[in-house]
């Protein structure tokens, strides 16, 4: 038995006895193999090979875990103490499943390396504590081991992850990053950049008042923001279009759509009205050409057509506005 210190309720390492030390390494094994487990579930509709990776690499915790069991069972007998790393002071913590599902694939990869790199430390500081040879030998053998992780994902990684495969995923990732991200927050960006240019330009020739029509511009390209993200976080929870999760969505499509409306609202803070409008119609320049750049880029619509689109479509609302304003 091995009581907890008063610091956090925590054990020092340095306090752990050998029988402790194997406890620890064959719980480590056993959540380590758990996550990995739970990484390739995670990744297996969308990322298959790349789920066999970590399938593999569970097995390979498995099979580090049945040496850790045997080495105990031939010194300390069948009852495995139950220690943690959550128990031991300066473990690096693994996250719970809950605080995983929204990884993505190249933060999973980086978080395995982590747990690796995490593991190579305990066996090596292990090893350095223990006494017994046979023992002694085997958390060396395990710290080389996990030290030599890296280059099991890269063999495990030839065998599963074939170029064609790579690529196939590499198209999945930035296929997923485009859905969740760029199409709402363009949306938004379309919209706040667009839909206010109309209202906030007639607050300004109808007024004149340049603190006016900034207040009105706030109000609209916050309203606007908030009225997109709640509309595009609610009308689809990702589940069977795959666009991913409705507040990321949500965030993107309001967040740019306030940035947009706000882009060409906050020249009139300028007191001048003429310095303030001219500015604001360059910056709507600069938005709409913004618009059609990323409609390029990520939407693979062909520059001029999006630009002949989005300055025509701006340039409308734009007159429409300055019109009704000096009506």
């Amino acid at each position: 038995m091995f009581s907890l210190s008063h610091n956090g309720g925590k054990r020092p390492f340095d306090s752990l006895s050998e029988q402790e030390i194997l406890a620890l390494a064959i719980s480590s094994e056993e959540d380590d193999a758990r996550i990995y487990l739970a990484y390739a579930d995670q990744l297996r509709s969308d990322f298959p090979q790349s789920a066999k990776v970590f399938e593999d690499m569970a097995e390979v915790e498995h099979t580090h875990r049945n040496m850790l069991i045997e080495r105990h069972r031939d010194r300390f007998g069948e009852r495995i103490p139950l220690i943690r790393r959550e128990h031991v002071q300066g473990f690096y913590d693994r996250k719970p499943d809950w605080l995983r599902k929204n990884l993505t694939l190249d933060q999973i990869r980086d978080e395995a390396m982590r747990m690796e790199e995490g593991a190579y430390r305990f066996y090596h500081e292990a090893a350095q504590r223990t006494s017994d040879a046979a023992t002694r030998k085997l958390l060396g053998d395990l710290a080389m081991a996990e030290q030599g992780h890296e280059e099991i994902a890269t063999m495990l990684g030839e065998k599963h992850l074939p170029e064609d495969a790579v690529t196939a995923e590499d198209e999945t990732k930035k296929r997923q990053f485009v859905l969740t991200y760029i199409q709402p927050g363009l949306a938004g960006l379309m919209d706040g950049s667009v839909s206010t240019l109309a209202p906030i330009f007639a607050a300004a020739f109808a007024t004149g008042d340049t603190w006016s029509t900034f207040l009105i511009g706030l109000s609209a390209s916050v309203g606007a923001g908030i009225s997109m993200g709640f509309t595009e976080a609610a009308h689809d929870d990702g589940k069977l279009s795959g666009r991913g999760s409705p507040l990321k969505r949500g965030l993107a499509s309001g967040i740019m759509t306030t940035v947009g409306g706000l882009g060409h609202a906050l020249p009139y803070l300028i007191p001048h009205f003429w310095t303030a409008t001219i500015t604001a119609i360059i910056v709507v320049f600069f938005e709409l050409w913004a618009i059609a750049f990323i409609q390029n880029r990520y939407m693979e619509t062909p520059f001029w057509r999006a630009a002949m689109q989005v300055v025509l479509g701006g340039s409308l609302v734009l007159a429409a506005g300055v019109l009704i304003g000096q009506g």
